[in-house]
């Protein structure tokens, strides 16, 4: 068989890949046809090439075969259009590819085998494990490696510490950590599971196959605990180290360090002590303490750097002070790193060991500032000091880490040195930074009506500055490992009122970036705190936010449980804006479950309600969702009236979601008397939407644009709507989102003379509805599958 040209016509070629996945089937045209839910006619036409399928029919032939449709997308975009398809906007426009590897160490030495192994490993398999004791340099060789790799792998450098060796904290699940690792690739929360494990493993390969990344995973426990993060088929690299050797993985090939060599070990002292070549040097002058030097640090890299620190800012010492300082330790790791905090003054000192009470893996100068509750400036400079001391490290600007073995260091030294009531009252400060932080970032993304003020804890002096929802996206995409460390933290310690108001001003941010699952979980947690408090309004808020949490993940039944009881509490406390959100909540439950004359009860109940707590921003939302229930009644001049009204009310942000909820059900309202007008509202909708990175609201934009464009007569550029919007729907694995699509689509598809489509995507629309329990759903499909099969007289 002679291979395809690659400039051979993208039609041609789609049909081409169309026929082989009817030979893969072995039906003929009307069994396939059957068994697609495609026309005979149609499916004739798409596998001759006169025709470029829909998408839809694309998927459902691959699906019959159990192959993935994803690879023939871009081949099926040639052929729809074989202009260069407009760059996509994505989140990628605000975020670029990640570079997370920490810096790598300017004094790096030797290991020039291991290194040419790692490498040499990498190009065979992809996949390498380093292994050896604490402080032997695993993470710096792979660190080092991973910077040699980076000019090859420019689509992402991730680094990710799994903490299987992490005194005081349990080994980062794979959940949290494919879902902190897909949140590093930009990956919409859309496109990532809901839930499992494997799942989310899968959505991890796939990701990986199609981008050149190099990702360190660091501190791996065994071989289970790294296992669902490795890739699959593609180009992406894994480097992965562990104190063990993974033998479990037969498939990884290991490489394994030990101590550096007598000369290595020398060369590492000298550099990090910059000391000059030849007899003049300290180290050169006295042999002898400086062999001292190396058996005191057991020739191991980090004891040898905090060593070789020591030496550098300590210009009148000599080595054999230096081995003095060193032989009041007890083994190479307590004598390296007590030597280098007895040379901290005391504040700095104090600093040092209360970062031994942090959670995560690394911090930002505010976090540590408010741990210590000292000012901004005076953090920074201090933790200028221990990056001079090689007690920290520096991987990104503005970030900082620790090395396992000096944060373990730093622990005992604070339980050791300071009271009880000291380390308690820093706990706290930390969880207050936290809560603080987390309600400062979600004030900047203006997303929600508002959030309850923070009741818990004091704020710290200074906050991160967030100039925006991009900078606040930002700060939760790198503070979402220490965040799920700090609630589990608040609920162990007790600190209920920070357990019930961390995941509310999470909610946002979960919801456009890491799905609902792991939302759930935390909302169950803090409703055990919130039970323990025995305070009504934060009792009636847990109720609600995970009945919200519930409804978002499709669990109905359970949300609508949540709302009830939360219904009960909110009227025992009189809050006014706790029943306008509850009312607000219960509206859009209501509405999927196929009810649509009391959800607009219940949205006008809601605005009156806002009105009255005073928030103007949530009588904007009821007000934009009024509007679209009246669109759906057919009431379109009340509908674009109050859409109108909503409209009116000034927002800086133009993907506000009363705002672009408004201006797409004026869009649709006037599409008859107005196309201009509505067409005009409803790309403005679709821009805010693309830029703002919501692909829900994205694919909600297209859906309607089709609705308006066919109710305009444009049925064929109605119908290019559709499909846009279905196929970023498939791209996104959003199955049950298609039933608020299939109908519209269904009666675009019937207006514009596709009959066969029209009544392959009413049943389809009929075969979801039920399983969701959106009963108007179900009843649309059933009255368009009707229309289209009744015979007439």
């Amino acid at each position: 068989m002679q291979p395809r040209s690659a400039k051979a016509d993208p039609q041609d070629e789609l049909a081409a890949r169309l026929r082989l996945l009817q030979e893969l089937s072995g039906l003929g045209l009307r069994a396939l046809a059957r068994d697609t839910g495609l026309s005979s006619s149609s499916l004739s036409r798409y596998l001759s090439g006169q025709t470029v399928p829909p998408w839809p029919a694309v998927i459902a032939l691959c699906r019959l075969v159990k192959r993935d449709p994803r690879p023939l997308r871009p081949l099926w975009e040639q052929a729809q259009n074989p202009l260069p398809a407009p760059p996509r906007s994505s989140r990628q426009v605000h975020f670029p590819p990640r570079n997370d590897l920490p810096r790598d160490v300017p004094d790096f030495t030797g290991r020039e085998d291991q290194l040419a192994a790692v490498l040499d490993a990498v190009e065979d398999s992809r996949i390498v494990a380093l292994d050896g004791m604490a402080g032997v340099g695993k993470t710096c060789l792979a660190v080092h490696a991973a910077h040699h790799l980076a000019a090859d792998y420019p689509d992402a450098q991730l680094y990710l510490d799994l903490h299987g060796f992490t005194e005081g904290r349990d080994p980062l699940d794979a959940d949290p950590a494919l879902r902190s690792l897909l949140t590093a690739l930009d990956v919409p929360s859309e496109k990532v599971p809901i839930e499992g494990v494997e799942q989310l493993a899968a959505c991890w390969r796939a990701e990986l196959a199609r981008r050149k990344a190099v990702v360190v995973l660091d501190n791996v426990a065994d071989a289970e605990h790294v296992r669902p993060l490795l890739p699959g088929a593609g180009p992406s690299v894994v480097l992965i180290t562990s104190r063990n050797r993974l033998v479990g993985l037969d498939e990884v090939p290991p490489v394994s360090l030990d101590v550096l060599s007598a000369e290595e070990s020398a060369e590492l002292l000298a550099r990090a002590s910059g000391e000059p070549a030849g007899p003049e040097g300290r180290l050169a002058r006295d042999p002898q303490a400086a062999a001292e030097v190396l058996r005191l640090c057991g020739r191991l890299p980090l004891a040898l750097r905090l060593a070789g620190a020591r030496l550098r800012h300590r210009p009148g010492w000599t080595v054999g002070i230096l081995v003095e300082r060193m032989a009041e330790g007890v083994d190479e790791f307590d004598t390296a790193f007590a030597m280098s905090v007895r040379q901290l003054d005391r504040a700095t000192g104090r600093f040092f060991r209360l970062l031994g009470l942090l959670p995560g893996s690394s911090f930002d100068e505010h976090l540590a500032a408010a741990l210590a509750q000292v000012p901004v400036r005076s953090a920074r400079a201090m933790l200028e000091d221990l990056l001079d001391a090689h007690l920290v490290q520096q991987p990104t600007a503005g970030r900082y880490r620790m090395h396992d073995l000096v944060h373990q260091h730093a622990r005992r030294a604070c339980e050791q040195q300071d009271a009880a009531a000291d380390r308690a009252r820093a706990l706290g400060r930390l969880l207050d930074y936290y809560v603080h932080a987390a309600a400062a970032a979600d004030a900047a993304m203006p997303f929600l009506a508002r959030s309850r003020a923070v009741t818990a804890g004091e704020a710290p002096q200074q906050l991160p500055d967030f100039a925006g929802k991009e900078a606040a996206f930002a700060w939760y995409a790198t503070e979402y490992e220490n965040l799920i460390a700090v609630f589990e933290t608040a609920m162990a310690i007790g600190a209920d009122v920070h357990a019930c108001e961390l995941p509310r001003f999470m909610r946002a941010f979960f919801a456009r970036r890491c799905g609902t699952t792991h939302l759930n979980f935390l909302f169950e947690r803090s409703l055990v705190a919130a039970q323990r408090l025995g305070d009504p309004h934060q009792l009636a808020e847990a109720h609600s936010d995970l009945g919200f949490a519930r409804y978002n993940a499709g669990r109905m039944t359970e949300a609508a449980d949540s709302y009830a009881s939360a219904a009960v509490l909110v009227a025992e406390t009189g809050d006014v804006w706790s029943q306008a959100e509850l009312t607000m909540r219960r509206g859009f439950l209501r509405w999927d479950e196929g009810d649509v004359d009391e959800p607009l009860e219940l949205f006008r109940e809601a605005g009156r309600l806002y009105e009255a707590a005073g928030c103007p921003t949530g009588t904007a939302h009821a007000t934009a969702y009024e509007a679209w229930a009246l669109l759906q009644l057919g009431r379109t001049e009340e509908a674009a009236s109050m859409a109108r009204e909503t409209l009116a009310v000034p927002h800086p942000d133009p993907s506000w979601p009363p705002a672009l909820t408004a201006r797409i059900t004026l869009g649709v309202a006037i599409a008859h008397e107005q196309p201009e007008a509505a067409e005009d509202h409803l790309r403005q909708a679709l821009a805010a939407a693309r830029a703002d990175g919501h692909r829900h609201n994205e694919a909600w934009g297209l859906n309607c644009l089709g609705v308006a464009l066919r109710r305009m007569g444009r049925y064929e550029e109605a119908l290019a709507a559709h499909r846009e919007a279905f196929a970023l729907l498939e791209e996104l694995f959003e199955e049950h989102w298609k039933i608020h699509f299939l109908n519209g689509y269904a009666e675009t598809c019937s207006l514009a003379g596709l009959p066969d489509q029209a009544l392959a995507l009413y049943r389809e629309a009929l075969d979801l509805a039920p399983k969701l329990g959106y009963r108007h759903e179900e009843a649309a499909a059933r009255a368009g599958i009707a229309a289209l099969t009744q015979t007439p007289e």
